[in-house]
């Protein structure tokens, strides 16, 4: 993958790399997922284990100067955030005649605080939809690399895109009618709704792959959607529970299998059309 034509602003970017803090819960990280197998498989509640841990997390939070190693993964991560909103933009402008508000894009280290409380590394990367805030730690592309087989640029792109997507859905007021129906829902019928939600956030990243590439924004390369399919392969919930449990468990889901995941990418990316990411009313989810 090139940029060809990369937005280089840091308007919207906290760097706060190096630095920590924070404690609480967050939507939508990977590590979450996680965090409650292993409180399950221990036989607490999913939310004390989690909590217990954050409250270990440091309160101090000033990020250093100068180079860092991580410096080129950060570039990357602010192009494809930056361009993420320059597509969505122009969508809801063309196509949806609404005003699209840009979120802001938090790289830290660690822990961190957001508006939906703290985080940490762990966690993965996470959208808080009460502050508008994208959280990532940039350890996070290492992870995928190394432990989930998902080099490549475009693998990191996707991660980034993703999380935008769940801006765009809370601002499109899809995420409000998800939690307003919580409390109706049993615990196995609310996750089945989060897999819809993770899953048209995946369509979301592929199509911005779609936009970005026929803008001339990225020049993609033999190799690069593969990368972005094998991440998108790599965290399903079948995948991730059969790495930490040994066995998989459907009625956990949160995200979506492996095969759920590659399908609404691809077709994200392959049809370039919004009105084909209903994975709400969709029999394929």
């Amino acid at each position: 993958m090139k940029w060809l034509n990369p937005n280089n602003s840091d308007r919207n970017i906290e760097d706060k790399r190096g630095s920590g803090g924070g404690r609480g819960l967050a939507f939508g990280g990977i590590g979450t997922i996680i965090a409650v197998i292993i409180a399950l498989l221990l036989g607490q509640n999913p939310f004390s284990f989690i909590n217990s841990v954050e409250q270990m997390a440091p309160q101090q939070e000033t990020a250093p100067t100068g180079p860092r190693p991580d410096d080129a993964l950060a570039q990357h991560a602010k192009y494809t955030f930056n361009s993420c909103n320059d597509i969505w933009a122009n969508v809801f402008t063309q196509q949806l005649n609404k005003q699209y508000q840009n979120p802001t894009l938090k790289m830290f280290t660690g822990s961190t605080r957001s508006g939906c409380g703290g985080a940490s590394s762990a966690m993965g990367p996470f959208y808080c939809p009460a502050d508008g805030k994208v959280y990532l730690d940039l350890t996070f592309f290492n992870e995928l690399a190394q432990r989930f087989n998902a080099k490549g640029d475009l693998a990191q792109s996707y991660v980034v895109a993703h999380e935008v997507g769940h801006h765009v859905q809370n601002l499109l007021g899809i995420t409000q009618q998800m939690e307003a129906a919580r409390g109706r829902l049993s615990q196995a019928e609310y996750n089945q709704l989060s897999v819809k939600l993770e899953l048209q956030a995946d369509f979301l990243a592929g199509l911005w792959t779609h936009y970005a590439e026929k803008n001339g924004t990225i020049g993609l390369e033999p190799g690069d959607i593969e990368s972005a399919l094998q991440a998108a392969n790599a965290i399903g919930d079948d995948n991730i529970q059969k790495q930490t449990q040994g066995y998989v468990v459907p009625e956990s889901f949160t995200h979506g299998s492996s095969a759920e995941r590659v399908y609404w990418f691809k077709k994200g990316y392959t049809s370039g059309d919004l009105s084909q990411g209903d994975t709400f009313n969709s029999s394929l989810n």
